[in-house]
């Protein structure tokens, strides 16, 4: 049983690339409501099928996904825009798990703390005082993973 980041991160990194990307896409799948770019759900689509995507179609996820980080954070501006700033996450997790294996050391955890960033700001945004723990629903969905595989 995952009960903290340390084990967490362990199990993550004994995974293999297209295992991190998979279980990662789930991760970024818990926050995707936080994004209003539509581009971000393709590129979880591709990183979910990483082994049977072609390079070049990761590549283009990969970019696609930059670029929706970067939408997002334009949008941000000094306005304190937090949905924006989610987005902005989102998107910055997406991108983690379609870079390319050179760049993808911990793919997985990359997603995985990006989510959680996304899931703070639209805490903020919305002032939801149930303070849901995104680090608790990540190891119920990498346990499930694991015990999947």
């Amino acid at each position: 049983m995952i009960m903290n980041d340390a084990d967490f991160k362990q199990a993550l990194e004994q995974l293999p690339l297209a295992q991190q990307r998979r279980v990662g896409s789930a991760f970024v799948r818990n926050v995707l409501a936080l994004s209003a770019d539509p581009a971000v759900a393709k590129v979880l689509d591709t990183a979910s099928n990483a082994e049977t995507v072609a390079d070049d179609e990761l590549a283009l996820a990969f970019k696609n996904a930059k670029a929706a980080a970067l939408e997002s954070h334009t949008r941000c501006g000094a306005d304190s825009d937090w949905q924006a700033q989610a987005g902005y996450f989102v998107a910055r997790a997406a991108s983690a798990l379609v870079a390319p294996a050179k760049q993808a050391k911990s793919s997985a955890w990359e997603a995985a703390a990006n989510a959680r960033l996304a899931r703070t700001c639209g805490m903020i945004e919305s002032a939801d005082e149930s303070m849901h723990e995104e680090s608790e629903a990540q190891y119920r969905l990498l346990e499930q993973f694991l015990n999947d595989i």
